[in-house]
């Protein structure tokens, strides 16, 4: 397995990649409680089967290629071919790099591809001197939430709005890149 620079995708592969989204039989529970001038969330597991089928289309691929050219995203390449990504964009207004999408073919899962390429991310991090790694993920993704956090995320902000689907609410997390 390679982990390199990602280049300008020149086609789609995850039309090859088999299932792309994810199933769990558990998720987080987000409350919000408002009390005059305060907001407390509450985050909780329960059981819960979910699962978010999607597909990347053409006008997807446009758009991480317009992040891609900031040459700041990874593939996972074997044989020659790609099996992974990570895509990030650099964001200087808070000296951070966000990452906007994460997928491995579904062959290829378990493998610990995604660890190594958020390796690669982390050190591309800190030679931008950035303070931070970021990312956003639904609160029903408890697979990805988990992952994330075994590598060094913390959660750190919710929107419950930023979805049409009200089952799911948008989870932040970060990790502080140290100098």
């Amino acid at each position: 397995m390679e982990i390199k620079k990602l280049e300008k995708l020149t086609e789609n592969p995850t039309l090859s990649w088999g299932f792309n989204g994810y199933k769990t039989d558990k998720i987080f529970v987000v409350s919000a409680i408002e009390v005059s001038n305060t907001f407390e969330f509450s985050i909780r597991e329960k059981n819960q089967s979910y699962t978010k089928i999607w597909e990347t289309n053409s006008a997807d691929i446009d758009d991480l290629n317009k992040i891609i050219e900031q040459n700041h995203s990874f593939g996972a390449f074997h044989e020659g071919k790609i099996v992974g990504w990570i895509i990030c964009d650099f964001r200087a207004w808070n000296n951070s790099l966000f990452i906007e999408n994460i997928l491995i073919s579904e062959e290829f899962r378990g493998q610990n591809i995604g660890r190594l390429l958020i390796k690669a991310v982390n050190r591309e991090a800190r030679e931008l001197q950035c303070r931070m790694v970021e990312l956003e993920t639904q609160n029903t993704n408890y697979p990805a939430i988990q992952f994330y956090k075994k590598a060094g995320f913390a959660i750190t902000g919710i929107n419950t709005k930023l979805y049409k689907d009200s089952t799911e609410t948008a989870v932040f997390m970060s990790f502080d890149v140290m100098s």
